[in-house]
């Protein structure tokens, strides 16, 4: 997502997914919203550096941050992972801003 791509992104979340966004104004985005956006963005690449660290992981879940380091300001994302089977979904994110 960070390189535009956008195909396929409906297979990264789970039904349920929610997405909690805490910035001046808090927000919280559904699924259809976040698959929205996404699409949107379509061959946009962001100009960041990005790192990422599992937090806590087991055989059917995982929590990862990932840091997104601009210019000026960082975005951090908590992300839950759940094992779907073979694939792994995006259930929960909450992002913030430093």
């Amino acid at each position: 997502m960070i390189e535009g791509q956008s195909a396929g992104v409906e297979q990264l979340f789970t039904s349920d997914f929610n997405q909690k966004v805490h910035a001046s104004e808090d927000k919280t985005n559904s699924r259809s919203e976040v698959i929205s956006l996404l699409k949107k963005q379509k061959g946009e690449q962001l100009n960041c550096k990005t790192i990422t660290t599992i937090v806590d992981e087991s055989d059917d879940y995982m929590v990862a941050k990932v840091t997104q380091q601009f210019e000026g300001f960082n975005k951090a994302d908590l992300i839950t992972l759940v094992n779907d089977g073979d694939n792994w979904k995006i259930s929960q994110s909450i992002n913030f801003y430093k």
